[in-house]
């Protein structure tokens, strides 16, 4: 699945899984959504049961967003813009403050077709994970493919990452 473009059931399949790493590890979710739209939420909420262990989401896409909802500081996005390490990181940080969870994934990116630059092109998306008292981690990809595609691929990498962090 790696390059393929996940199916519905390709992203059920993740959620569950991760569902059942969350629920046998005592953790609660939070996400933090910028370029899909609470898909992540959607997903794992589509999980029977899934109040055992997801707390909430939040779909930030506006600045001000970010700032008010997840403590993201107004220098991280002036400097490095939304789509960055920095911004992932502060947002990853936030949800965990701003929630009940223990654990939690931020995603920002450009899911196309416009917005992207030279330097972050269409497909430019940062993930982070961090656990509650943890540090926050961050991974940087290039989704290819149409706006669904990119948002897809951003679903899947981000429950796939959930399982290191919980390791």
């Amino acid at each position: 699945m790696p390059n393929a473009i996940p199916s519905d059931e390709d992203l059920h399949r993740l959620a569950s899984e991760t569902g059942e790493r969350l629920r046998a590890t005592h953790h609660m979710l939070v996400t933090a959504e910028s370029c899909t739209g609470g898909w992540i939420a959607k997903v794992v909420t589509d999980i029977a049961g899934s109040s055992e262990w997801f707390d909430c989401g939040m779909a930030v896409y506006s600045y001000e967003a970010k700032q008010a909802m997840l403590g993201v500081q107004p220098q991280t996005l002036e400097v490095h813009g939304a789509v960055s390490r920095e911004t992932a990181i502060e947002m990853v940080s936030g949800a965990l403050v701003h929630s009940g969870a223990s654990v939690a994934v931020a995603v920002t990116g450009i899911a196309g077709p416009g917005g992207g630059s030279a330097d972050k092109p269409v497909g430019t998306v940062w993930i982070a994970w961090k656990r509650r008292g943890g540090y926050a981690r961050a991974e940087l990809f290039q989704f290819g493919g149409d706006r669904e595609a990119v948002r897809r691929q951003t679903v899947a990498a981000a429950l796939r990452g959930l399982e290191a962090t919980l390791a």
